[in-house]
């Protein structure tokens, strides 16, 4: 199966940057295509501003702008939106559209409190980690912060499925401009950006590893100012990839915008987890102690 992957800057707003993915789209050559996390906007959880809210009414009205898009070009499409329910309870979403359907939809279950992360002003977590059927398999979608747990992607791994998806934003934090910040500027060294580019990497290897399947994530690239100005912004370091089931590099981007084509065997998959049965070992009597938040 043939996937691709857009990995794209903001281009200043809503408009500009939809008509910029689908134009990458339609240069696409995946039967799956997965954009990144939040790939209509900005990514405005920089700093906690009410007005932010309002990029999640045309909610309805997007769900079907990519359905149609996802009709058109003949593909299963990953999208991730800004979701209104109710106001005070909004999601972080990822809608999965099958060649014109909607497939299903993740919401975000695990949101992070950061500086320059602000998720928890915006986003109520989800309360479900299921797989989502599609015409070309069962897709494990996630959604970013959730790349940092070992449980959903082992859960979604249990109930089948074939892939994981991360829609993703991360990147570094940019120092402000209008004073000198030392804390800023230590945890900006050369040194501690390559620590974090290579946990993000390594702790995805391992998904893939231990869980015998591909992992895919897409992340956005360039530079996002902090409106608020606490903070100088975020430079997002792109590095978009594909993992196969034995850790191995399939494809890693660089931080340019692009599409990323990648080739995958979900046979080969299922041939790994039956030569390394990491299921079948898996000691489950004694893992009572991870419903808990700690262990005494």
């Amino acid at each position: 199966m043939r996937v691709s992957l857009i990995q794209q800057e903001y281009k200043g707003s809503k408009e500009a940057t939809v008509k910029h993915t689908v134009e990458m789209i339609k240069k696409s050559k995946g039967e799956l295509v997965v954009l990144q996390e939040l790939h209509q906007s900005q990514y405005f959880c920089k700093s906690e501003d009410t007005e932010y809210f309002d990029l999640a009414e045309g909610f309805e009205g997007d769900v079907e702008f990519w359905r149609e898009v996802s009709k058109e070009q003949n593909i299963v499409l990953v999208t991730s939106l800004f979701e209104k329910v109710m106001d005070g309870i909004y999601y972080n979403t990822a809608v999965v559209f099958d060649r014109g359907k909607i497939a299903g939809k993740y919401r975000k279950t695990h949101i992070p409190d950061d500086p320059g992360f602000y998720e928890k002003f915006y986003f109520t977590p989800g309360d479900e980690i299921e797989p989502i059927d599609t015409s070309i398999g069962r897709l494990g979608v996630l959604v970013c912060w959730d790349q940092w747990y070992s449980e959903p992607a082992r859960i979604m791994a249990l109930k089948g499925a074939e892939v994981l998806i991360y829609p993703t934003a991360i990147g570094w934090l940019m120092c402000p401009e209008s004073r000198v910040d030392e804390l800023c500027e230590k945890e900006n060294t050369k040194e501690e950006k390559e620590k974090m580019l290579n946990a993000w990497l390594s702790v995805q290897r391992g998904h893939a590893v231990a869980n015998g399947v591909y992992v895919i994530a897409v992340n956005r690239v360039g530079k996002e100012k902090d409106e608020s100005e606490v903070l100088g912004g975020i430079e997002f370091w792109g590095r978009s990839f594909v993992f196969g089931p034995q850790g191995e590099d399939i494809v890693i981007a660089d931080n340019k915008e692009r599409v990323i084509e990648a080739e995958i065997d979900l046979n080969r998959a299922a041939e790994v987890r039956k030569i390394w049965p990491f299921f079948r070992d898996r000691r489950i009597e004694l893992y009572k102690c991870l419903e808990r938040r700690y262990c005494k």
